[in-house]
């Protein structure tokens, strides 16, 4: 599933109208409809509807979903920002339409004499749309404080006025709504942490967009779907053995802190690699038996870190990082795995030595992966004051030093030397605990040396990730989901792909 920028909306809008030979005055009735048809199935058929529209074809969406809800029998009070000059033809028209029914229609003018607090009282926002280029002020200021101050529950459509949909809205005076109704798919801004106030629970709503526009376009963002992972899954052939899937090395732990080594192993294991040694320091080595006695070890002679390594080429793939604290050796431990050329994911203390040694960074094997969340982000590449900046420094830094950037969150983002950003879609709040970026880190290991490549590693491994957390939430609460129950699901993450 693509998604698409604010230019990109407004051309699939206007290919559709070409194609189908439609008027813009009839796909405005499209959505519309969608969203009467959602009101209807949620329910809110015997609520009382405020309805704001501005001059845009936003609010034209809101005129139409007024007369929609009027003649159904519903009680509706329909705002219209008084701004003839601006009102696009389409509203125009529906405007005239909506006079013509029993809808009780009122220019707005002072905002305080605006009542939104009636029990049962649905706000719709239909002020502006996702064309919006600029903060709001005034009068849309205004009317937009008092709706969040007021209204008890708020319904946005397309998007909530004064979000920007590509760019960061930071410092904007924007609508909180409980629901967005948006149309076709979804837009950049519903993913990114820093607008959580302002989308809500965002639905997609099928509004008819022609559908070949789509492959007139090369996708800057792609929304990771079970489609596009049951395309890269390679199911196991029935005369396979060990070696057909690869031997892995993991370095990882310090003392105090081989928990993270054993959760990345496990994960590892869990994922299907053929075979999986350890390189742990010596302080670990009974814990890693014990806890998984499928994986070889292979111990450091310092008791409580892992200093060295070498014969890195007999591996098929490398995973370093998990609890493997910040110590001075690591940077030689770094550079005898990037001289080796091997496919590598790093995470944790590898990403803290990467952001102290700059010609470590730019010298990492082609394609390696790189698992950070927002403050390793920030440690490594400095200078995003915004989730819209960061996205677009991974994509910058992806492309400049050739390698993937997973750039761990609620909506995690793939940052690849294409240039295009993949999105994943699974995954819950649980997932917020120490040690499951330790369980990201072996999965991504164990796909590596199966021989996936690392694009398809990356996304094939934080789909299944949260996937085995969606699943473990049918039994345990989110608040109480732990990392290893993650790891506990993933044959039954994986066995959905079948």
């Amino acid at each position: 599933m693509q998604l698409l920028d604010r230019a990109q909306i407004k051309a699939w809008d206007d290919y559709t109208i070409l194609h189908e030979k439609i008027t813009s005055i009839q796909l405005m009735e499209r959505a519309a409809c969608a969203c009467f048809n959602w009101l209807i199935k949620e329910g809110y058929q015997k609520k009382t509807f405020t309805i704001f529209c501005g001059p845009g074809n936003n609010g034209g969406d809101g005129l139409v979903l007024a007369r929609l809800l009027t003649n159904h029998g519903c009680s509706v009070t329909t705002y219209i920002i008084d701004s003839e000059k601006m009102r696009s033809t389409d509203n125009k028209e529906n405007l005239n339409r909506l006079q013509s029914s029993s809808s009780t229609i009122i220019k707005l003018g002072d905002v305080t004499s605006v009542k939104l607090n009636t029990p049962g009282s649905i706000v719709i926002d239909a002020l502006v749309g996702s064309g919006l280029d600029k903060p709001l002020a005034d009068l849309y200021e205004q009317l937009v404080q008092h709706i969040n101050t007021n209204a008890s529950e708020i319904i946005s459509v397309d998007i909530a006025s004064g979000l920007f949909a590509d760019k960061s809205s930071n410092g904007n005076t924007v609508v909180k709504p409980h629901h967005t109704l948006s149309f076709q798919c979804y837009k950049p801004a519903f993913l990114m942490a820093e607008n959580e106030d302002y989308i809500g629970q965002v639905h997609i709503l099928d509004i008819g967009l022609n559908p070949h526009y789509l492959k007139t376009i090369s996708p800057r963002y792609l929304f990771i779907d079970e489609s596009m992972i049951k395309s890269i899954f390679k199911k196991r052939k029935m005369f396979a053995h060990k070696g057909d899937f690869g031997h892995a090395v993991l370095i990882a732990g310090s003392y105090g802190m081989m928990g993270a080594a054993v959760l990345a192993a496990k994960s590892c294991m869990r994922s299907g690699v053929g075979k999986l040694t350890c390189r742990i320091p010596s302080c670990g080595y009974s814990i890693m038996q014990t806890s998984l006695p499928e994986a070889m070890c292979l111990t450091e002679s310092d008791d409580n870190f892992v200093t060295s390594f070498s014969s890195p080429q007999k591996y098929d793939a490398i995973g370093i990082g998990p609890g493997l604290a910040r110590e001075q050796s690591n940077n030689h431990l770094l550079k005898s795995c990037v001289n080796s050329g091997k496919p590598m994911v790093l995470d944790a203390d590898a990403l803290f030595t990467l952001s102290t040694d700059s010609n470590l960074l730019n010298n990492l094997t082609a394609h390696s992966i790189i698992t950070p969340h927002v403050k390793e982000f920030d440690r490594l590449f400095s200078g995003a004051t915004n989730d819209f900046e960061r996205m677009e420094i991974a994509r910058q830094k992806a492309n400049a030093l050739q390698i993937i950037i997973v750039l761990k969150g609620r909506y995690t983002l793939i940052a690849t030397p294409g240039g295009t950003i993949y999105f994943n879609t699974t995954g819950n709040p649980g997932m917020a605990k120490g040690g499951s970026g330790d369980v990201l880190t072996g999965i991504m290991l164990s796909f590596l040396a199966q021989g996936y490549t690392q694009e398809h590693t990356s996304v094939l491994s934080v789909f299944i990730h949260g996937r085995a957390a969606d699943i473990a939430t049918n039994e345990i609460a989110i608040e109480s989901l732990m990392p290893s129950d993650s790891i506990d699901f993933l044959g039954e993450a994986i066995k959905s792909l079948y």
